[in-house]
């Protein structure tokens, strides 16, 4: 299984950005985001289930959605009014049984 993320840049505080993550396998019990800042551990963003429930951390819910492209085999993070805050690099996640893949990280810098 590979996860390829993508989307990451430099963009101003109010601004939005969407991150997508491609999936060379199927049959995931849910996908995820995480980010690790500079000098912080890494912390878990959001997550979507097989079955479409969607969850969020307390810091980025009402600015940031989750969604997926089943037929692409695809997932997205929407992420709208970034703060210098979420400055840091985003990584996908996925599990299937027993097993977590992880994927590459894209960088995000929120800053004027």
């Amino acid at each position: 299984v590979q996860l390829q993320a993508s989307g990451g840049g430099l963009v101003q505080p109010g601004g939005s950005l969407r991150l997508s993550c491609a999936a060379s396998g199927r049959g995931f019990k849910s996908t995820a985001w995480y980010r690790q800042a500079p000098g912080k551990q890494r912390e878990w963003v959001a997550r979507i289930t097989a079955g479409g429930d969607t969850d969020y951390t307390d810091s980025v819910k009402g600015r940031f959605t989750i969604s997926r492209d089943v037929r692409k085999n695809e997932v997205y993070l929407q992420m709208n009014s970034l703060k210098p805050e979420d400055t840091a690099n985003y990584y996908c996640n996925a599990v299937r049984g027993s097993a977590t893949f992880w994927g590459q990280g894209t960088l995000v810098t929120v800053s004027s």
